[in-house]
């Protein structure tokens, strides 16, 4: 049988995961966040105080000790971490920046693209990230690039963290948000850019609900 697949790739708080996965569950696809995986190898770094950024040496040496299993319950996709639900933790912000230090590291990548690559070849799939188009699932059936100005991307995250009741301060969220788009479109293994066959959609005029029905339309569109 030949399962769909649908890579979704964009910058940092550009609603990559909350769309996709609000699109998967419409249509009956599993939704994949590997931007969790890579926060969840950040998590393990300052769990063990490691400076991913500056002690990656440190941290290859260590990455056959990180665990990390997806579960798939009510309540959607849950993460886990050496057997511990990390699933709301490695949401804030610490991590948010760790993750984009750790997702240089070639050895960190080649662990977690292999066991993404398993999980699109079982599936109906949408997986999204910042390098799927061009090089996890270079031959996706449809390939996107979601995106939206620096300023709507911070106000969503901070929105987000407000709503959980996580105190947080915009500008630093933008910052961090500038620094991250940075990181990851410099870096030198697989960096953020938009894949030449990828159909660009910005959702800086759009709300969530937009956003949804945008991705959605054109996926049926295509498959």
């Amino acid at each position: 049988m030949k399962y769909i697949s649908v890579a979704v790739d964009g910058p940092a708080g550009a609603g990559k995961s909350s769309v996709s996965k609000a699109v998967a569950k419409s249509l009956g696809y599993t939704y994949i966040d590997t931007g969790a995986m890579y926060r969840a190898v950040a998590l393990f770094a300052i769990n063990n105080g490691i400076d991913a950024k500056n002690e990656t040496e440190k941290l290859v040496s260590r990455l056959n000790e990180v665990e990390i299993d997806i579960k798939y319950t009510d309540e959607g996709q849950q993460i886990y971490l050496l057997g511990e639900n990390v699933s709301k933790r490695i949401r804030e912000e610490d991590v948010s920046v760790g993750a984009s230090n750790v997702a240089v590291i070639p050895e960190v990548r080649k662990k977690l693209v292999e066991l993404q690559r398993k999980m699109a070849e079982s599936a109906n799939v949408i997986m999204d990230g910042r390098d799927i188009c061009s090089y996890v699932l270079p031959n996706a059936d449809v390939k996107i690039f979601l995106t939206a100005s620096a300023e709507s991307r911070a106000k969503r995250r901070y929105d987000e963290l407000c709503e959980k009741g996580i105190e947080c301060d915009f500008e630093k969220i933008k910052a961090d948000m500038e620094y991250r788009d940075k990181n990851d479109s410099q870096r030198a293994v697989a960096p953020l850019k938009k894949a030449d066959d990828a159909i660009l959609i910005d959702t800086t005029e759009y709300d969530f609900d937009g956003a949804v029905k945008l991705v959605k339309d054109l996926i049926l569109e295509k498959t």
